[in-house]
């Protein structure tokens, strides 16, 4: 085998891999996927082994190789990969389509549900099947000829757009910078950043330091500089990227393409008889209609606002008062609340931060999923990988057998894309002689470490890391041997920010976050003054940050009703005026980088936050009632919801994991908008 992306069954051969191998690979999968077709359509037999089994072994060798090139398309992008990941996406969303739209191929999906050894079938292997008919019903197959074309080009032309808006997004994020040479104008910017900002300058061939826009400068710059120019500039240039505003204007201008989207899946919901995008995204999820969503979101917006609007003020005050900021400004926002949150709660966040070193983190966050699921990390040093940031683990449970792997790769760097994100990087599979464990990619863009100066975390990126831990177990954890059901692969998308949200609540423990801390210095573990402090400060602003977070699950939904219009910035503006506190100048460009909807998975789901959130905090209460670190409840999580994928619908599994459907009490609680006796 010359090809490495061609080696499916073994773990990615990132050390080999070229842009120039992307396509010819594509050749046989896809070759082999269409004999795999052709065999099933022609078997006289309707059995599981002649229908389903063929089909999925060819399903699971594209994805593999896929996720490949996806994940390096993510992490280590260069101008040759890209183009050959965008050339590669296209044909393969379009070969999906000719897939997913053969009516012959249905037909023996159909008969093979309709025999009596199905029946008799686990129900994994019932429900595999049935999820496959769905997704042949949600592509068009039933349409006429006319139709169906039209629908399959309409998936091929929004695929390509999707790429081209986290291209942009990407480039815009890489194409500005500030060259600064008085590190006076650095000043409230800790030793740990500013070493940062001289490397990202060295990088460039410059004296001095750099900021980029690359998340961990951004923050650090909006929540400590006390130049007020210096966070304008630097909230403008963020929060214009790839629009026609901003230092870069036009140059990676999304809003055709955001245009284009929303037309095309308008008409792609009408073609398969959804009355809006919104309609077609929530037939596969909890939720039963739109009106059901606004009802929650709106709930949540009347009982937070109130809230928020009471911080906005005393942030507004203290900035005044204290700051000489008379008008607080979006670009202030961050650099007073961290001065506020200081003098109300004595938190000073370089001190949390000197408790976080990354190595020490990552070190306390092993050791907590051995005391939760006795599960350990080993690492791996025979395993290929696509950068020094990243590291291989074998998960070896507690009988010492390895039963699944993991990627960890936490920094930030140019050519990786922003945010942090869990993805499948190998499925669980059980077939015939071929045994493989699932294997996932854990990423995040947290600040990297320099020569001298270590990398150091934020409380909330040690919340962060263990959130996409959440979406690592499930994968990780499941027992399902059918790939588009397993983990979070079919799982209703506003239930899958379950696992990842209830597992942040573990960091507010103070036995588990000092497990994870230690002074890059001293060596010395988190103070038991200061995490008495960040508990104490855990709901400061959290009105303000929960309306944000409904501001943007409003604007997604209401963008794709299409009620207020198509114009994504005057949709955003009157959803602003229902719910925001904190109000951005015209020129801000939130919805042009919101890649979120745009480029992932949330278009008309991005709710899905807030909605799981109820199932995730009630869910932690089970955890909590038992002592927190229990083993029992950790092993019942597993078992229920975890382990079970999609195999059974989300709302049964949390029913089985918690022993009754979800009291959204606990979510209010956590926000702060009751008081947990209520």
């Amino acid at each position: 085998m010359t090809n490495p992306l061609l080696d499916t069954l073994a773990l990615p051969h990132f050390d080999a891999i070229r842009p120039d191998q992307i396509g010819p690979a594509l050749d046989t999968v896809i070759a082999e996927h269409q004999a795999a077709v052709r065999s099933v359509i022609a078997a006289e037999s309707r059995s599981f082994e002649d229908v389903w089994l063929p089909l999925e072994r060819a399903e699971t060798a594209i994805d593999a190789l896929w996720s490949s090139v996806s994940h390096l398309h993510g992490v280590a992008d260069t101008p040759e990969l890209r183009a050959a990941h965008a050339a590669g996406q296209a044909r393969l969303v379009e070969y999906q389509m000719q897939v997913l739209q053969d009516e012959a191929l249905y037909a023996a999906l159909v008969a093979l549900t309709e025999t009596q050894a199905f029946a008799a079938r686990p129900q994994a292997d019932r429900v595999a099947v049935e999820h496959m008919i769905r997704d042949f019903r949600l592509s068009g197959v039933a349409l006429d000829a006319e139709a169906r074309a039209r629908f399959a080009a309409v998936s091929v032309e929004l695929s390509n757009l999707s790429t081209a808006f986290g291209s942009a997004v990407l480039d815009a994020t890489d194409a500005w910078f500030e060259h600064v040479e008085d590190v006076a104008l650095l000043a409230g910017i800790s030793a740990a950043d500013l070493a940062i900002f001289a490397e990202a300058a060295k990088a460039r061939g410059l004296s001095g330091w750099v900021v980029t826009l690359q998340a961990p400068s951004v923050n650090a710059v909006l929540t400590f500089a006390e130049n007020r120019d210096l966070r304008a500039r630097v909230y403008r240039a963020y929060g214009t990227r790839a629009s026609d505003q901003g230092p870069n204007a036009g140059q990676f201008d999304n809003s055709a393409r955001i245009t284009a989207l929303l037309d095309l899946r308008r008409e792609a919901a009408r073609l398969l008889g959804f009355s809006d995008p919104v309609a077609w995204s929530l037939s596969t999820k909890m939720a039963t209609d739109s009106g059901q969503v606004l009802a929650f979101l709106r709930d949540l917006a009347r009982r937070a606002k109130p809230a928020a609007a009471r911080d906005f003020a005393e942030l507004s005050a203290f900035a005044a008062e204290k700051l000489g900021i008379d008008t607080l400004q979006p670009w202030d926002v961050p650099f007073a609340s961290d001065r506020l949150r200081s003098a109300r709660y004595a938190v000073d966040e370089k001190e949390v931060r000197a408790h976080f070193p990354v190595e020490r983190v990552v070190a306390g966050w092993q050791a907590l999923l051995d005391r939760l699921f006795g599960i350990r990390l080993v690492a791996r040093d025979d395993v290929a990988v696509y950068h020094p940031d990243a590291r291989y683990y074998d998960v070896v449970g507690a009988d010492g057998a390895t039963f699944a792997g993991v990627y960890l790769d936490l920094h930030a760097r140019a050519g990786k894309r922003s945010g942090a994100w869990m993805a499948q990087a190998r499925p669980r599979l059980n077939d015939g002689n071929v045994h493989r464990v699932p294997v996932a990619y854990l990423v995040c863009n947290f600040a990297p470490k320099t020569e001298g100066t270590p990398s150091l975390l934020s409380h909330d990126e040690v919340v962060t890391l263990l959130h996409e831990t959440g979406h690592c177990l499930h994968h990780l954890f499941t027992r399902v041997d059918r790939p588009n059901i397993a983990g979070t692969s079919g799982f209703e998308w506003d239930a899958v920010e379950l696992p990842s949200q209830l597992m942040e609540d573990f960091a507010w423990d103070r036995v588990v976050l000092q497990g994870m801390s230690g002074h890059h210095e001293t060596g010395a573990p988190l103070p038991d003054a200061l995490f008495d402090k960040l508990l104490a400060a855990r709901r400061f602003l959290s009105g303000m940050a929960l309306v944000r977070q409904i501001e943007f699950a409003l604007f997604d939904l209401l963008l794709h009703l299409g009620t207020l219009g198509s114009d994504p910035i005057e949709v955003i503006e009157a959803v602003r005026d229902e719910v925001a506190v904190v109000r951005p100048p015209a020129w801000h460009r939130f919805p042009h980088a919101f890649s979120h909807i745009f480029a992932g998975g949330y278009a008309s789901g991005y709710y899905s936050y807030l909605w799981a959130e109820v199932l995730a905090a009630d869910g932690f209460q089970r955890f909590a009632e038992a002592g927190l670190i229990d083993r029992a409840t950790a092993d019942r999580f597993r078992d229920e919801v975890l382990a079970r994928g999609a195999s059974r619908p989300a709302a049964e599994s949390f029913r089985a994991f918690r022993g009754r459907d979800a009291d959204p009490q606990a979510m209010l609680v956590r926000h702060g908008l009751v008081a947990d006796a209520e």
